[in-house]
């Protein structure tokens, strides 16, 4: 039998995104538990970062009706619109001679990254010293400017802004039989296409990179487990944890790991019990990982 979902859990090295400014500072994404802050990559920021690296996004259109929408109607849709395939909302879909308002979800799910350590707050400061230089030698103004006494006419202006970076844990799961589905239009992509696009998200995980506040970050996964799965859920969320710098291995991670799942590992001594990691959970290389993967998706699916 097919199964229903497709789940992943990963540990990656990347910075958090950022919230609401406030003048010049801008601040990370936080969130509170355990009594702690922790820094975040929300998932709306990972979606769109998996969605636009993957390629699932070229063929993306939009429309303004009043708000900008994705382009939705009988002839782009999510059988023939990749794009569409993290869901949509649209307002004024024609069908016929009536407007209507359709609403598709989008066929996986994503939590927030969050980090395995309480934030400790680096504040980083810059100006645009530079610039502000260059516009106050300018030998075309009216009167000579000095960036010291004139930093308000050139323009000079300082800014700082939090940053992080460090090991965080997000889940992915993807629900099989949603793939390439439409039931606005009761219209459906080919078996090979599913495929495909499926295949073309894990690749987007499989070399994620981010780019924020002008650094790149390589987000690919340093572990990752999961697989195949009849349970729509993000089966491995509550047993993959990070405490200093170690994959914490309990009894029941190894249990589900058993179950018909997998782990990959990334050799690099990222983690500082990776021996055992291998022992105990039996992991691959990240590239057979995802490979294996790939093949047990087009299974999946027959082809």
């Amino acid at each position: 039998m097919m199964k229903r979902a497709l789940t992943l859990t990963v540990v990656a090295h990347m910075t958090s995104n950022y919230g609401e400014g406030l003048g010049n500072i801008a601040s990370v994404q936080k969130i509170f538990k355990d009594g702690k802050t922790y820094a975040m990559r929300s998932r709306e920021s990972l979606k769109y970062s998996l969605m636009t690296q993957s390629g699932m996004y070229k063929d993306l259109r939009a429309v303004s009706n009043g708000a900008t929408q994705k382009l939705v109607d009988e002839e782009n849709n999510v059988s023939n619109v990749r794009a569409l395939e993290g869901g949509y909302m649209n307002t004024a879909v024609k069908i016929g001679k009536e407007t209507l308002t359709k609403v598709r979800k989008s066929s996986f799910y994503l939590t927030d990254a969050i980090s395995v350590e309480p934030l400790t707050v680096n504040g980083r400061f810059h100006n645009n010293l530079g610039l502000a230089t260059a516009f106050a030698n300018d030998k075309s103004h009216e009167k000579e400017l000095n960036v010291q006494n004139d930093a308000k006419e050139v323009g000079l202006m300082p800014y700082q802004y939090e940053y992080d970076k460090g090991l965080k844990i997000y889940s992915f799961t993807i629900d099989l039989d949603m793939v390439g589905k439409d039931e606005n239009f009761k219209v459906e992509a080919s078996t090979e296409e599913k495929a495909k696009r499926v295949e073309m998200l894990l690749e987007g995980i499989e070399n994620l990179s981010l780019i924020v506040k002008g650094n790149l970050d390589n987000a690919e996964p340093l572990f990752i487990v999961g697989g195949l799965s009849n349970r729509m859920t993000h089966y491995f969320e509550n047993v993959v944890r990070v405490k200093e710098n170690k994959l914490q291995i309990t009894e029941d991670f190894v249990e589900r790991v058993n179950s018909g799942y997998k782990a990959g590992l990334l050799n690099g001594k990222n983690l500082d019990n990776e021996e055992e990691i291998k022992e105990k959970l039996n992991s691959v290389s990240m590239l057979k990982f995802f490979n294996d993967l790939k093949k047990d998706i087009k299974a999946n699916y027959g082809i």
